[in-house]
């Protein structure tokens, strides 16, 4: 008698993967994060990472834009060591950036505390700061050298109305080509950094400001131990972008004095524009550049390690 075979069940299908909660939300997150990033790093990469890693190459090249760069070790850097030209515009650019960055912070700062009211026309006054910024460089320098002019020249006229019987030569003098300069870059750059302190003046809480009246602080207390204290993290944004925007210094300059009278306002990056694009000497001003990078770099460094003391 034939036994029956009983058939065994077919197994059921595995069920699919689970999912941790929240896993597909993470995976859409990070793809709109990306999409947004994606294209700001490439552009990032093609404008500036390649030419600034070309440039490092250059430094150590002989080119002059035609035919192959020729290695040639560090013979760029060593000619910086004997150019006197250099050492000018290296002084020049310090000089410009003790002067500028303070100044500029100084009046930045005024302006915002003078403007953070709330009293009808504000509006047009903050406006009127900051128009300089966005005016054209061109337009800017045009007329500030018709102010700055020894002989016709507005400002001139108003010294020597006051009593001054020998007003400076501004542009036109070695000694004061400098400051004229910096008196523009600092009447261009205040209105931008003064909305800057304008926006960390009003992130302070008015609380702090009534608890220092009921401690009885006066003005100058609450400005040094209120107002100082809560904008620290907007100064120091402030300085490090105020540092590198003075040490690359360049439009105003080539198209206020071109660096002129001699060399009394010539700054690294007009000499670097110089070297590569009127002497077509690439490689040593690609050479000048890693300088000027450089020094960019080691003052922003020192700048993050002091605010980070100051923190502790």
């Amino acid at each position: 008698m034939a036994v029956p075979v009983l058939e065994k069940p077919a197994a059921a299908p595995a069920p699919p993967p689970r999912r941790k909660p929240g896993q597909r939300l993470k995976v859409r997150n990070a793809v709109i994060g990306w999409t947004f990033i994606l294209p700001n790093f490439l552009g990032f990469a093609t404008l500036t990472l390649v030419p600034v890693l070309i440039l490092m190459y250059l430094g150590f090249t002989s080119w002059n834009a035609f035919g192959q760069a020729t290695w040639i070790g560090t013979e760029n850097f060593q000619r910086l060591i004997t150019d006197k030209t250099f050492h000018t515009a290296l002084f020049n650019t310090f000089y410009y950036a003790a002067v500028h960055i303070p100044l500029t912070l100084g009046i930045s700062l005024g302006l915002a505390l003078l403007l953070n009211r709330k009293l009808r026309g504000m509006g047009f006054f903050r406006t009127v700061a900051f128009f300089p910024y966005i005016t054209s460089i061109v337009a800017i320098a045009v007329v500030w050298n018709m102010l700055f002019s020894p002989d016709s020249g507005v400002i001139n006229q108003f010294l020597m109305w006051i009593g001054i019987d020998n007003p400076p030569g501004w542009t036109t003098s070695t000694d004061w080509a400098m400051p004229a300069v910096i008196i523009v870059g600092t009447w261009r750059d205040m209105g931008y950094y003064m909305l800057l302190f304008l926006a960390g003046l009003q992130a302070i809480p008015g609380e702090l400001y009534e608890a220092a009246r009921v401690d009885g602080a006066n003005g100058l207390r609450r400005f040094l131990n209120v107002t100082l204290p809560c904008l620290r993290p907007t100064t120091f944004f402030v300085t490090v972008m105020l540092t590198i925007n003075s040490f690359k210094i360049f439009d105003l300059i080539l198209v206020m004095t071109d660096g002129g009278p001699g060399t009394a306002t010539l700054v690294l990056s007009q000499y670097i524009y110089r070297k590569g694009f009127e002497e077509y000497d690439f490689g040593y001003a690609s050479a000048v550049a890693i300088v000027l990078f450089l020094i960019c770099l080691v003052v922003t460094i020192v700048q993050f390690m002091v605010n980070k003391r100051r923190e502790r």
